[in-house]
């Protein structure tokens, strides 16, 4: 259920409790579409597969020092944590665009890079990005570093269409994964793309990982 926000400190520990939050600010009296609004984000919650666990809303009345997060007068809604990061969706309307609110959270609530392992498995899967990226690599390499960051800068130029995942190929409950795009350890890192629909998939190993390679590599598949 909603959770109304009355302070700053109110805020900080909505926040602090979710890896996603979203916050709804609204001058007092609210929208009249906001009851409705909200109904359909949880049922759009429920129908999509959001964690059922996470706080999914906060809604924000001004004048009670959370004024200073709302740059607008009328709504803004802010999703917040993704990677350490704030994305504010600003809506200038005086009613609230439920199916632009829902892409919202959709978008904002993958992580730039998921790692997959078996507690992220369920969660890849009931994403509603199709499409899946694997950085197949191993970890412990002293490249690793380098290679995400390179590997989030691309994730970065796809967001919202193609999901990244990073494997590593170290740990023995990913290898039906790497044996499922027929690699072998000695031909890491590669990276893989995966239709989840049709199954069709595509492999292609690399020294090192470049955002111009990724970015060619998804281009192509997608064409």
């Amino acid at each position: 259920k909603p959770i109304l926000l009355n302070s700053v400190e109110d805020a900080e520990a909505f926040i602090s409790g979710a890896e996603v939050a979203v916050i709804g600010f609204f001058q007092q009296p609210p929208s009249s579409s906001l009851p409705r609004t909200r109904l359909r984000l949880q049922n759009e919650g429920s129908a999509s597969g959001f964690p059922p666990a996470r706080r999914f809303w906060g809604q924000g009345h001004q004048g009670k020092g959370l004024k200073t997060a709302c740059r607008h007068a009328t709504a803004v809604f802010a999703c917040l944590q993704v990677d350490n990061d704030r994305r504010d969706l600003d809506m200038n309307d005086k009613e609230v665009d439920v199916e632009k609110m829902t892409r919202f959270v959709r978008m904002n609530e993958l992580r730039l890079v998921t790692e997959y392992n078996p507690v992220t498995a369920i969660g890849v899967m009931q994403s509603s990005l199709q499409l899946h990226l694997l950085l197949i690599t191993d970890k412990m390499s002293p490249k690793h570093p380098e290679r995400m960051r390179k590997y989030r800068a691309a994730a970065e130029l796809f967001k919202g269409k193609v999901l990244f995942i990073l494997l590593d190929s170290n740990l023995k409950s990913n290898e039906r994964v790497v044996s499922f795009f027929n690699l072998k350890k000695s031909q890491l890192p590669a990276l893989a793309i995966f239709h989840a629909p049709d199954e069709e998939q595509d492999v292609l190993t690399v020294n090192e990982v470049s955002v111009e390679r990724v970015e060619d590599f998804c281009n192509n598949f997608l064409q």
